[in-house]
């Protein structure tokens, strides 16, 4: 038997071995030690498969990435062709999406990606249905959509729980967990606010071939989080539902709300049929995108230039994003908006910007000497040093 066939069917044994462990008390280190192999297994498994053997992981582009995720037929593919620019296609059937479809949504000046990823099956963590690859990349999306029909809202549960078998956890703080690797050093649990006993975590960290070192968790979090965490499997992401085909039901307000506060995740209803909500869900996309957008407005009467930036974004941010020698001379900024108490107010560096401020940059201008000796380089300070430079009457500040 192949080296790959035999780690896969170690792997497959272990999580039978799991399912069938009874879950008490007696048995908790049992299963924390089972947890720890498997999460082994699958490290192991998965270096001897073929990555990318489907070929549909797309690249990230544009000021974010969002992913609609959904069990098929839940209509993703007609909500992305109202969202962007794709031509997605559908169909009154299931599975009419068998690889990753892109679009562009423009919305406040922002380029948002969003990728309508094939519809997940059940157990997709574990692979079926190529749901491996499927979930893999919503790891690296700014906000997870879930696309849920109105008459299956329960769907969501599955969806959720499926994620986070995946090392993605929606709506979650990150635990801090800190672990320090001390060689020839004992296995040391300085801090343990996790709600696991210290057995447990020493037995999670000794599966995964870890001996010694220094480990601190202020958090509650699960042994399998635990363990992605270790793994640096673990994934935080923001998540949305997008409550469609309201247009087959009525009462769905109602519906909608039950949803967001069961699922603790906003939901917004909608229906790709016939655009139902779809511009709030837009503005609901952006928002959870993190991402704001200023405007730099450059001297005279010239047009303002937008510039995305990501949350929290700062005057220096924003400067660095033009070019990073901006950020150098810069000196402070005159800004208008949300933001500040009124127009044109002097700011530094570390002023926090809000979405659609307007700044005017103020930075230090060089003498016509400092450029020579840019261009010049070791010639331009000889001829300085001949006394042939003027009196400088030092830098100046100016507005860009």
């Amino acid at each position: 038997m192949p080296e790959i066939e035999q780690k896969e069917e170690k792997l497959r044994s272990l999580e039978e071995e799991l399912s069938t462990t009874k879950k008490n008390k007696a048995t908790n280190k049992h299963l924390g030690l089972l947890r720890a192999k498997i999460a082994k297994a699958k490290k192991d498994a998965q270096k001897g498969r073929k990555s990318g053997s489907y070929g549909f992981f797309a690249r990230k582009a544009g000021d974010a990435t969002v992913v609609l995720v959904g069990f098929p037929s839940a209509g993703k593919s007609s909500l992305i062709n109202l969202l962007t620019n794709a031509e997605s296609k559908t169909a009154a059937y299931a599975f009419t999406t068998t690889s990753v479809v892109q679009g562009t949504m423009l919305y406040r000046d922002a380029h948002i990606q969003v990728l309508d990823l094939p519809g997940i099956l059940e157990d997709a963590h574990a692979g079926y249905g190529k749901g491996s690859t499927v979930i893999g990349q919503a790891r690296e999306a700014d906000l997870v959509v879930f696309v849920i029909d109105i008459n299956q809202e329960t769907n969501i549960f599955q969806l959720v729980r499926e994620m986070e078998d995946a090392g993605i956890y929606i709506n979650r703080r990150e635990p801090d967990v800190r672990y320090s690797d001390a060689i020839n050093a004992p296995f040391k649990i300085t801090v343990n606010r996790s709600g696991l006993t210290n057995e447990s975590i020493k037995e999670i960290f000794n599966g995964l071939g870890i001996y010694s070192g220094d480990i601190a968790i202020y958090d509650q979090l699960s042994e399998d989080e635990l363990i992605n965490i270790i793994l640096k499997k673990a994934r935080y992401k923001k998540g949305l539902i997008a409550l469609n085909k309201v247009d087959t039901t009525e009462g769905y307000a109602v519906k909608a709300e039950m949803v967001s506060m069961q699922a603790k995740m906003e939901a917004v209803p909608v229906s790709a049929i016939n655009g139902h909500n779809i511009e709030l869900l837009k503005e609901k996309i952006y928002e959870g995108c993190g991402i704001i957008r200023a405007y730099i407005r450059p001297k005279g009467n010239a047009k303002p230039s937008p510039v995305t930036l990501r949350q929290p974004a700062t005057v220096e941010n924003l400067a660095k994003k033009i070019h990073t020698k901006m950020a150098e001379r810069m000196k402070g900024a005159l800004v208008t908006g949300k933001s500040t108490k009124f127009p044109n107010q002097k700011v530094g560096g570390k002023h926090i910007l809000k979405d659609g401020d307007i700044v005017i940059l103020v930075i230090e201008k060089r003498s016509r000497w400092d450029c020579v000796d840019k261009i010049l380089g070791v010639r331009g300070r000889a001829v300085q040093e001949q006394g042939e430079e003027p009196n400088r009457k030092g830098n100046r500040k100016d507005i860009l």
